[in-house]
């Protein structure tokens, strides 16, 4: 993440001429798994408290991102963007926020060590909190109540009180993402993600497994390079190995939300969401003529969709034309969610036709959301080897095609979870109740996380 400025001078709100896009011009069109919230007035009052707010990202962080993006579609670089299914004000802490990032550190060096190219850094942090659903009610023993939205809306508590859509989370949603952010900078450009500091990044219970002595492996000859280089009189005081660029992404479900942080930028006057560097819309959201793709299609960040195994491919052309009409490179990633047993039949179709239509897109994969399933203890989990055949095929799909593998989304965390099955030190069915501790959706833990990084490295060596 660059160097901030040191005021927020360089977004406005100035209103635009007549005719022009605006941020709330999405208001006149569907807007899919938006919350019913039950008081307008407090939900306004939230609105224009966040209309207040300092931005937290700015416009030209969100530039360079399209920059190296821009990297990622011709194959110079590599996207990683990882995290949390849906952060949690109640488990929200400074030790969280360096677990998490500690293996997103280790991935990226797994990956570019083992491909000789960058790794563009994403997190999933820092503002997604909010999650679509499939139902607006869930019922249990014949009680009936709103399903559970994410932190930004209302309380996972199975309780009406708790259940109801609460304007107030909005704000409490932004100011948590600031300190997560101010955290994250430290961080980055502090000198914890020093090259010099591999070792330091490797967590107690991730050091004493296999994918951990693997990485210790690979951190050594990294600091033999190192000490080499030095011995030549290469200059290791370099920015380029004591700080690195990290940005934040999320899902821009809550338009409300995006619109109150969307600034005009006084040196291009084009319209940008501070909320975070890259927004994407869902699999149950991109409706060409609904309002995500709207909102959206108007500001100036890097916007990512979500393509699931049943999209056509003339949608998928259709929404390139709309969200990126001028062909810029690193505006668009397509992150295709089409599950390990049919990826290799509906990705092709796909990569075939937004090709032949000449837009330069960042293809990257999310292997997780299509393969998760119901096990017979009653939890949602997803098994590692199908992350990685979904991964495979995706691979295998873009060779065919002759267009980059250019990223992959995962959605893990830093703490010793057992949500996912499978990985080298092996989680079973008979430990995922051991520390199942996601509100929605299954994570990998740090141990999978590594084995799938060094897999994925393998990979791009072909």
């Amino acid at each position: 993440m660059p160097s901030l400025p040191v005021s927020s001078d360089d977004v406005t709100s100035a209103a635009p001429p007549s005719g022009e896009w605006t941020p709330d011009r999405w208001r006149d069109r569907p807007a899919a798994q938006q919350p019913d919230w039950p008081d307008p007035d407090a939900l306004e009052a939230a609105l224009a408290e966040l209309r207040r707010q300092p931005p937290l990202v700015f416009a030209g962080e969100a530039r360079s991102l399209s920059e190296q993006l821009a990297a990622a579609a011709e194959g110079r670089a590599f996207l990683l963007v990882a995290g949390d299914c849906a952060e949690s004000f109640a488990a929200f802490s400074a030790d969280a926020i360096r677990d998490k990032l500690k293996i997103i550190l280790q991935m990226s060096v797994v990956l570019t060590y083992g491909s000789g190219v960058p790794t563009v850094k994403v997190g999933r942090m820092a503002g997604q909190f909010s999650k679509p659903r499939s139902s607006p009610t869930e019922t249990r023993d014949g009680v009936e109540l709103p399903s559970f939205r994410g932190d930004t809306v209302n309380d996972f508590a199975f309780e009406a009180t708790a259940r109801r859509p609460d304007p107030s989370r909005l704000v409490q949603a932004y100011h948590q993402s600031a300190s997560t952010l101010n955290l994250v900078r430290a961080f980055t450009k502090g000198g914890f993600a020093d090259l010099t500091r591999v070792h330091a990044w490797n967590q107690e219970f991730v050091a004493s497994s296999r994918e951990g002595q693997r990485y210790l492996a690979l951190a050594n000859e990294i600091e033999r390079a190192l000490r080499f280089m030095a011995a030549c009189g290469i200059d290791l005081g370099t920015e380029t190995l004591h700080e690195v660029d990290f940005w934040v992404a999320h899902e821009a479900l809550l338009l409300g939300f995006e619109e109150a942080l969307t600034r005009r930028d006084s040196l291009t006057g084009d319209w940008y969401d501070c909320s975070a560097h890259l927004l994407w819309i869902g699999e149950r959201t991109r409706q060409l003529d609904a309002a995500h793709v709207e909102f959206l299609a108007g500001v100036e960040n890097p916007i990512g969709v979500k393509l699931g195994a049943d999209v056509a491919p003339d949608d998928v052309v259709a929404l390139c034309d709309r969200l990126n009409p001028d062909r810029r490179p690193g505006r668009l990633v397509l992150f295709t969610r089409m599950g390990a047993d049919r990826v290799g039949d509906a990705l092709p179709p796909v990569l075939r036709d937004v090709t032949a239509a000449r837009h330069p897109v960042v293809w990257a994969c999310d292997p997780m959301h299509a393969n998760t399933f119901t096990h017979a203890s009653g939890y949602k989990t997803r098994r590692l080897d199908d992350i990685m055949r979904e991964i495979e095929g995706f691979f295998a799909a873009c060779d065919a095609a002759g267009v980059a593998p250019g990223g992959v989304h995962v959605e893990l965390t830093g703490e010793n979870v057992t949500e996912c099955l499978g990985g080298s030190d092996e989680v079973l069915d008979e430990h995922l109740e051991e520390r199942y501790e996601t509100m929605c959706d299954p994570r990998l833990n740090a141990r999978q996380s590594l084995d799938l990084a060094f897999r994925v490295a393998e990979l791009l060596r072909r």
